[in-house]
């Protein structure tokens, strides 16, 4: 829980924040933010997930900075931190590493693609843990076995061939063995569905086709960073799903 000062200067600033970002944007960075502390012109913003951390600090740092400095009447340096569900911060500002299991999860596949392009070797059987990826291992891990509950949502990142497929089709795989809800496709695939869409008036179509998955698996999400309308519809999904868990 933030210092109660800090919760009424972040309380402020957000009604600020919201005049200058875009609904989809506000509703996904900063709606689950609180305000955690503010000393000596440092003030530090609480966030639910790595992935929102490390958005709003490399894009959108200077606009909260400058909300925040409006509230309090100073220039202040603002900061982000990880705030788990029991209300204290990961160390260094990240979440908690959680252990990889063997055991079976309860993930989720029923696709309303006619076939999803599975490659069955990718599977967490066989992917080979080392220490640069097994972070990222054991979160995925994580992912399939609790949909919605832990790190939702995922992202994961790293250099062409090192496994980020692997990891994604991995979750996908597990997903058939209990036959739920989950969706698996390439950003690629996700702009090609949604032009599609858009070219024969089936947009209500497309969008219950990618917000009825209990879990949405995108690859290549960098394909998206010059394709505006797709990514305020990948947004609009985005919302959608977390706020459903």
């Amino acid at each position: 829980m933030g210092d109660p000062a800090a919760q009424r200067i972040w309380s402020a600033a957000l009604g600020q924040l919201q005049i200058h970002v875009t609904r989809p944007n506000y509703d996904t960075w900063l709606k689950d933010t609180e305000g955690l502390r503010f000393n000596d012109g440092e003030f530090v913003v609480g966030v639910p997930t790595e992935f929102v951390r490390e958005w709003l600090s490399t894009r959108m740092r200077s606009l909260v900075a400058q909300a925040v400095g409006n509230i309090v009447g100073q220039a202040v340096d603002v900061s982000f931190e990880i705030v788990s569900r029991n209300g204290h911060s990961g160390a260094n500002g990240h979440a908690p590493e959680m252990p990889l299991t063997g055991s079976a999860t309860q993930a989720a596949i029923s696709s309303p693609l006619p076939r999803q392009r599975l490659n069955p070797r990718y599977t967490f059987k066989s992917f080979v843990i080392a220490d640069s990826n097994r972070i990222a291992a054991a979160a995925a891990a994580a992912a399939s076995e609790r949909p919605g509950d832990d790190y939702n949502p995922l992202f994961i990142y790293s250099d062409p061939g090192l496994g980020k497929t692997h990891l994604l089709q991995a979750i996908a795989q597990r997903a058939l063995e209990t036959r739920k809800d989950a969706l698996y496709v390439t950003a690629e695939q996700f702009t090609n569905d949604f032009v599609t869409a858009i070219a024969q008036s089936r947009s209500d179509e497309f969008r219950r086709r990618y917000r009825s998955a209990q879990l949405l698996l995108v690859d290549d999400i960098q394909f998206l960073a010059s394709k505006g309308r797709t990514q305020e519809e990948f947004f609009y999904t985005f919302n959608d799903l977390h706020s459903d868990g």
